[in-house]
Formats: structure tokens, sequence, C-alpha cells
């Protein structure tokens, strides 16, 4: 019997392959490279959070929680929103949590967008956005941010909206390239959606990391935007607790609505006794927060201080726990040839920044990640310092 040489699947993502987070760590662990590619930290979450891990665990919260997460997390995520962006969020109607900052955009995009929409990214784009357009049957329209400093031209995204644009994706603090949107950036966003019908995702799962006294600009802090918007939060980065994938979207109860028809299909629930441990630690420690960005920002002067006499060039970052650097002093290998490059022969593992981008520029720009305990960030500095 004739079963057929090839199986009678067409794929979604034809052009999809490895995300290079997992590329780049995978090969940093066949080569023994130090990892400052993917950005999990190497240290541990607090100790009072594990305890009351613990606790739950063993307090038997292992069944399934409400589909929307449960009410006393929901409650304290709605203080933390009025104490920070003086946006008061309904915890029942207007806030969900999800299995990580991933499901998160990705329900919020097949929430809002069809066959035959458009969707504004700006590259270099985190790489879930546009698989999550690809699988909602939408387009994805790229728009280059201006380099050196790797900021919007909302001239040129004013140039791509269509009366197909549905969705425009921003990510502040931006991973890949540390920089961050001010307000005047949201007013030009808010100018340039209003009287359309078009939707904001905000990626600001770095929120608790921006610097040199700078503050987190959120869409929820803006009186136009906070009511077209799905700002996206996650409690992973800032814990220190990647791997637990726990996050959670904030918007109007109208979009919380269709959001949630997606999410209760996606994951429908996510980890009850984490969910139990984080809201008292939200309780019990909010100083945890408070102290989340000089952490963070004296992690990433001694990365660079620890680099300065390298032959790397750079501009200290303005958020997330990620570093540009320019190695074209070093090499003229393109960049994925060179991170390849320098964690096969070198011993350290960073990301190249051409898989953000669906037309790469020619710069010779690498991404590494400080989230890491300061002996990891000094052999690692002391591999880049000669080269």
């Amino acid at each position: 019997m004739d079963t057929g040489s090839e199986a009678p699947l067409q794929s979604k993502l034809p052009d999809v392959g490895t995300t290079i987070f997992t590329v780049m760590s995978k090969m940093a662990q066949d080569y023994g490279a130090i990892n400052l590619s993917q950005g999990f930290p190497d240290f541990d979450c607090p100790d009072r959070l594990k305890e009351l891990v613990t606790k739950y665990l063993y307090d038997r919260k292992n069944q399934y929680p409400p589909m929307a997460g449960i009410p006393g997390l929901r409650e304290q995520i709605a203080e933390k929103l009025k104490l920070l962006y003086q946006h008061s969020a309904n915890p029942e109607t207007e806030i969900t949590v999800t299995s990580g900052a991933t499901e998160a955009l990705f329900d919020a995009i097949q929430a809002t967008v069809s066959d035959g929409d458009e969707v504004i990214v700006f590259d270099p784009a985190y790489d879930s956005y546009e698989s999550a357009i690809l699988l909602a049957g939408a387009r994805a329209v790229h728009v280059p941010l201006s380099l050196p400093e790797y900021k919007i031209d909302w001239d040129r995204a004013a140039q791509t909206v269509t009366e197909n644009t549905r969705l425009i994706v921003i990510n502040t603090p931006h991973n890949p390239c540390g920089s961050i949107l001010a307000r005047d950036d949201l007013d030009k966003l808010a100018a340039l959606i209003r009287d359309r019908q078009i939707l904001v995702l905000s990626d600001e799962v770095y929120e608790h990391m921006v610097y040199g006294g700078l503050t987190h600009q959120s869409v929820l802090g803006h009186d136009e935007l906070k009511h077209k918007s799905f700002p996206v939060f996650s409690f992973g980065k800032t814990y220190h607790a990647t791997g637990w994938k726990l996050a959670y979207c904030v918007a109007p109860q109208v979009l919380t609505e269709e959001f949630r028809k997606v999410h209760q299909f996606v994951t429908f629930t996510t980890s009850s006794f984490v969910q139990y441990a984080i809201a008292d630690f939200m309780a019990e420690c909010p100083q945890h927060t408070q102290q989340l960005p000089k952490f963070y920002e004296a992690k990433r002067d001694t990365f660079c201080r620890l680099i300065a006499n390298s032959r790397l060039k750079f501009t200290p970052s303005k958020g997330t726990y990620f570093q540009l650097v320019d190695y074209s002093e070093i090499s003229d290998m393109p960049d994925v040839e060179f991170a390849n490059y320098l964690t096969r022969e070198r011993g350290v593992a960073a990301i190249p920044l051409a898989p953000f981008y669906q037309t790469p520029p020619a710069t010779k720009i690498l991404r590494f990640c400080f989230c890491k305990d300061d002996a990891t960030l000094e052999q690692a500095a002391a591999i880049l310092c000669k080269l």
C-alpha cells in the first residue's frame, strides 16, 4: 500500500526556523561558553519569594486557579498600576494573568487582527511578534528604527499606515536595543492612531529597568493610549524567575473580553501556587521593584567598565538588561557569523541583531546580557578585552 512519501501538511510558518535565543544558548552549552546571549539571570530569585512558593506548593494550591488569575494577584497588580502609573484598573474585568509575556503578546495579536490586516512592527523587533501576526493571517509591516540611537521615526511610521492597519506594536524598554520611548513618542503615537481603528500592543516587560534617572513611560500613564492598548508586563523579568513563565496583560474591559477569549484556549490558566506566592510577595516586599532600577543599572555599569578598554564600541543602554556593542574594529564578519565564532572559538555567547530584522542593516552589532553575577561578567569581559 502506498502511504505516500510526504506528510500532507503545509506549514503555516514556512520561513520560520528555531529562534536565535535557542540556537545561541544551545551553542553556548555545546561549547562550554559563557552565556551572555539569552536574557536570564544566573543569580537566584529572592529568598522570601522561594519560601512563599514552597509554602503554597505544600499548602495544596496545585489545582486550576481562575482563568484570569487568582483574585489576590490581580488585586496586587491593580495596586501597583495605581502607584506607578496612576492608572485605575478593575482587577476583575481588566487584568489577566498569563503563562509568560509571549503568551500575552500572542493572545492580543490573535484577538485583534485577521486575514488581510496589517500590523506595524519596528525593527529590530522581538521575534515572537511576526510569527503571531502570520498565524492570525495578517501581514507584518516592518519600519526600521533610526540608527544609531534606535529611535522611532514617526513620520516614516505614518507613511506606512493604510486602511488595513489594525495594530501597532511598540516595545519599551526595547529588546534587543536597550532604548526607551519618551513621553513625546507616546504623544506622537496617540496622534497617529487618533480617529483611526488602530490598537496598540505595548511590550513593557522591562518596565523596572530604566536608568540614568529616567522613568518608564507606560501607555497606561497616557490619557489617550490607555483606552486603546494592550500593555504586557512580566513577573519573570521582575523577580529573576524567567522559567516560571508568569506575566499579565492590562486592557479596557471591551479589549480584555476579546483577549480572554483567546487566552482561555491557549493556556486557560497558569501555575497556581506561584500566583499565590507572588501575590503575597508583592504585598510584603514592594521595595523589590523600587530597588530594581539601581540594581540593574549597577550591573550595566559594571559590564561597561569591564569592557571599557576593549576594542568594542558602545553607548550604555538606557533600559533592559542588554547592552549593544559595535565590533567593527575587531572583525568584518556579519553579525551571525561573528556571534558563532565568538561562542565556538573564544567562549562567550552573544546575540546577533540580524535575526530581529526583515532587512538587516550593514552594521556590526551584538547584544550582550548583563543580568549575571559579577564574577560571570568579569570572566566574560576578560575574554572580550583580548579580541
